[in-house]
């Protein structure tokens, strides 16, 4: 089953400061690796570049996490263009719900993702055929 991995998934596996999400996001990102069911966009590897540079409490160089990126970029089905930036829009609209967290969602949308692993919207919230988990939920 196809997952769209959010930005803050690869965050948490790179930032062990809270180590039971650190934990929850690599072993998620380790199954999605052996089973090859994981999906990133665009947006996702530029969020994630941006916030391991200057956001983390132990940034990252710029050469780890440009090789973070470069790893990822194999998942990476969906560029942001300016439809999808039209769909988010309208979506955000609709659902009311931030821009960013829609622009996500129609990237899942697009990559026939079935599930968006993300913190970032509600667990269990349907858009189409993707279906919002929060793996970390269950992460003591």
């Amino acid at each position: 089953m196809t997952a769209f991995v959010d930005t803050n998934v690869l965050v948490y596996a790179v930032d062990a400061h809270d180590r039971t999400k650190h934990d929850t996001a690599r072993a998620a990102l380790t199954k999605l690796w052996e089973s090859d069911d994981g999906v990133v966009s665009t947006q996702v590897l530029q969020e994630f570049y941006s916030v391991a540079t200057t956001k983390l409490r132990s940034v990252m160089r710029p050469a780890q996490a440009r090789r973070v990126v470069a790893d990822y970029a194999e998942w990476c089905s969906v560029q942001t263009t300016a439809q999808l930036i039209v769909s988010a829009s309208h979506l955000s609209e609709e659902h009311t719900i931030g821009f960013w967290d829609a622009l996500i969602v129609e990237a899942a949308l697009l990559a026939g993702a079935q599930t968006l692993l993300s913190e970032d919207l509600q667990h269990g919230r349907r858009f189409g055929t993707v279906t919002v988990h929060n793996p970390f939920l269950d992460a003591g």
